[in-house]
């Protein structure tokens, strides 16, 4: 131990007698800029604010990891190292600081703020985590510059920060990069300028009108001048809408385009798989988590694929009920009250980014909740909740965030069950320990169909987050590959898939409903949820 506190004494020395030429205002004017965690919360907000859904992300990110970061150095490492600061005789007049900290010296906390912002950024977006690293850096070099720590206290202060951004990982995983090879290229029409794209703007006070505010509409018309643009009006039905819009793309021979929220995109779906018709979805909406998981960030990204011809197939989950009616979802279908569950961590997410949310969105709203008892595949249930993926959701948990691939033709199935013991404590228990994936409370199964009947005691089931009107028996489905989505193709020399209609996909599904369909040409898997 004294052979280290003698090498940092040491290298505090070598560092503090060091001249850099023009380095000492640059860096003592930057040490102070990262007090009490100004620059990063700076940073934060330029990212938020040009970096679209990824930016927003990274930022938040990196601010739970910089508060859980300063919450560890300031109230638990500090007072029990007591550490005192290095002694400013070596270090010339023009490096120190104007006001000397009064705190410990051990460990860094701007090094450990600057660490944890950075590694948080990177962990959502390598783009902005490469710009904000020499920052960090040089942030945690500055300390030792100006006088006020050891190197060792730097290098503690640089792990607790990368470990307190790793840590917020595990209640809140980031979206993953998406490699090619889980994605395969579909073929989709190329529509240079657009022209025989008919979009739906789901944006009724931003509809293009005369006077109306820059918004999607002319955003759209900007990129892509030749496609024909419809604005939804306040008193517009929205399926009727886009079956018009559909019609006119098969009359044109062009493509159907959205422009909304994951709800909007469903509806438009569906219009474009009768038909046969490729879809452009331009994120418009609150979360846009289809578009995200096809591969599109933001108009632009869509404008450029309609103009290459680049896409992917999706499948479509089905859930058919008794009166032969069928509602399609793109994201999921939930019994109970997952679409509150998720828009409460959202909310969560956006003011405690650090904190285990997911588990305090369970507490609130499994305090309020009723059970649901119904049959699974024939076997009564009582369930706090239900959901069911159109694909393979990633990670294990009750608000899943995203799918590796949209065409896998499965259900993801995850359900808590409320017929144990203390279920809603031990549920919220494993969401705050990360481990629900673990729990007996807690069931995922990866199946081709569901059947639920004998429904009761929700009177709303959900749709892609969307509340209709229950029903006491229901059959979810997939439609496989029954869609191609404009997405632009990032990596090349990938296979081109042809894209498949509606009809070809009806037939398909007609001869494998009710049967896992296996990789290997095997026999068929039965669905193993109880």
């Amino acid at each position: 131990m004294g052979a280290l506190l003698e090498w940092d004494q040491r290298l505090f020395t070598r560092v503090a007698t060091a001249r850099v030429p023009g380095a000492d205002p640059a860096l003592r004017r930057l040490s102070h800029a990262a007090n009490h965690g100004r620059l990063w919360l700076g940073t934060a907000a330029g990212i938020a604010l040009v970096g679209g859904p990824a930016g927003r992300r990274a930022a938040l990110r990196g601010l739970g990891s910089l508060a859980l970061a300063s919450f560890t150095v300031n109230t638990l490492v500090k007072w029990s190292a007591r550490r005192p600061r290095p002694l400013l005789e070596g270090v010339p007049a023009i490096r120190r600081l104007t006001r000397q900290p009064h705190t410990t010296s051990f460990p860094s906390g701007h090094s450990a703020s600057a660490a944890a912002f950075a590694t948080a950024v990177a962990l959502e977006s390598t783009r902005y985590g490469l710009l904000v690293a020499p920052v960090a850096a040089a942030v945690a070099f500055s300390r030792v510059y100006v006088g006020v720590h050891y190197p060792g206290d730097v290098l503690a202060g640089v792990a607790i920060g990368a470990g307190a951004a790793a840590l917020t990982c595990r209640w809140w995983p980031p979206r993953p990069v998406v490699p090619e090879r889980e994605r395969p290229a579909a073929r989709a029409l190329a529509l240079p300028l657009g022209k025989g794209l008919v979009v739906v703007v789901d944006d009724p006070a931003r509809a293009g009108a005369p006077g109306a505010p820059p918004g999607h509409a002319r955003r759209l018309r900007a990129l892509l001048p030749e496609a024909e643009v419809i604005g939804r009006g306040p008193g517009d039905d929205l399926a009727e809408l886009l079956a018009a819009a559909a019609d006119r793309a098969v009359e044109t021979g062009g493509a159907l385009g959205v422009c909304g929220g994951d709800a909007v995109a469903g509806v438009a779906a569906r219009a474009a798989a009768e038909r046969g018709l490729a879809l452009a979805v331009f994120p418009g909406g609150t979360a846009d988590r289809f578009a995200l998981d096809v591969g599109v960030r933001d108009l632009e990204d869509t404008a450029d694929a309609v103009v290459r011809g680049e896409g992917v197939s999706v499948d479509i989950g089905v859930a058919r009920s008794g009166a032969g009616e069928d509602t399609w979802f793109l994201n999921e279908f939930s019994i109970g009250p997952y679409p509150e569950l998720a828009r409460l961590r959202e909310r969560l997410e956006r003011r405690r980014p650090a904190a285990p949310t997911t588990a305090l969105a369970l507490a609130r709203v499994l305090g309020t909740a009723r059970p649901v008892e119904l049959n699974v595949n024939g076997r009564p249930r009582r369930l706090w909740l239900l959901l069911a993926g159109n694909g393979r959701f990633v990670p294990e948990g009750l608000v899943p965030a995203f799918r590796p691939r949209l065409d896998d033709d499965l259900l993801d199935v995850r359900l808590v069950d409320a017929g144990r013991r203390l279920a809603r404590t031990r549920t919220v228990a494993a969401a705050v320990l990360g481990t629900l994936e673990h729990s007996r409370v807690y069931e995922a199964e990866r199946v081709p169909w569901l059947e639920l009947d004998g429904i009761a005691g929700a009177d709303i089931l959900a749709f892609d987050g969307e509340p209709l009107s229950g029903a006491t028996g229901l059959r979810l489905e997939k439609e496989y590959r029954a869609l191609v989505v404009y997405r632009p193709v990032r990596g090349r020399g990938e296979p081109v898939q042809e894209a498949r209609g509606a009809a070809a996909t009806a037939r398909r599904r007609r001869r494998v409903r009710g049967r896992r369909l296996p990789a290997d040409g095997g026999p068929a898997d039965p669905p193993s949820i109880p």
